[in-house]
């Protein structure tokens, strides 16, 4: 059973969400207070799942909450905005959220996200554990599939699990060009619209996590019309 935290101040709307989820198999706890939902969140540690986040969530800021999630944990967060809100999407990302929905979507088209994304944050499917490949080293970037760890020049960055997925599937292909398509559908679990800038505020992030290379070199660079590269050649050490 997964555990979700919806942020949220509309009681209305979290109920019926968590009327939909609970049959589903998920363990919902709501709450309605930005601060409160911190100390909540904060204090549980790694115990959640997934967050689903309000944007305007009342006692603090929606964008605030995220960022004092993102400061200490790597869960998941979906954030919810309203149908006018469609531009803070571009914000959240850049904030740190693995993916946004409009609070108009279907329970249906949510249940689906939720689980695209746990789908990919976690290390089983259909209870069974996958085996976990060996770690990857790439110059001073050492990511461990199996901790979900980064290091670089031995010290843990903090990234988002979309981030960390980004980074797992770049290194992989280092010195070969990934597609934005392939990335959006790999780690975002969708396909991009027209104006969808998702893939680039991510990796944006996480160019700035990372920082440059010794020489100056930027790490992750843009093909233009293409895709990204990673611009170091790979080695794997098992």
């Amino acid at each position: 059973m997964y555990r979700i935290l919806i942020i949220d101040d509309d009681p209305a709307f979290c109920e019926t969400i968590a009327d939909y989820l609970r049959p589903k198999g998920f363990e919902v706890t709501l709450t309605h207070d930005g601060r409160e939902c911190l100390e909540q969140l904060l204090a549980s540690g790694r115990s959640y799942d997934l967050v689903l986040l309000d944007i305007s969530i009342s006692g603090r800021k929606g964008l605030e909450v995220l960022q004092r999630i993102r400061s200490a944990l790597d869960t998941p967060v979906i954030m919810l905005t309203g149908p006018g809100q469609r531009m803070l999407h571009v914000v959240g990302l850049e904030t740190g959220a693995d993916d946004f929905l409009v609070k108009s979507c279907s329970p249906r088209e949510l249940l689906a996200k939720a689980r695209a994304i746990l789908r990919r944050t976690k290390d089983f499917i259909k209870n069974e554990v996958r085996p976990v490949p060996g770690r990857i080293v790439v110059g001073d970037i050492e990511l461990d599939p199996g901790s979900r760890v980064v290091l670089r020049n031995g010290e843990k960055l903090q990234l988002t699990s979309a981030e960390f997925n980004f980074l797992e599937m770049l290194l992989k292909a280092a010195g070969h060009v990934v597609s934005r398509e392939l990335l959006a559908k790999s780690v975002l679990g969708r396909e991009l619209g027209a104006y969808d800038r998702s893939v680039d505020m991510h990796l944006s992030r996480l160019r700035k996590k990372l920082g440059r290379q010794h020489n100056g070199i930027e790490r992750i660079i843009t093909i233009r019309g293409e895709g990204f590269v990673y611009t170091i050649s790979k080695s794997f050490n098992d």
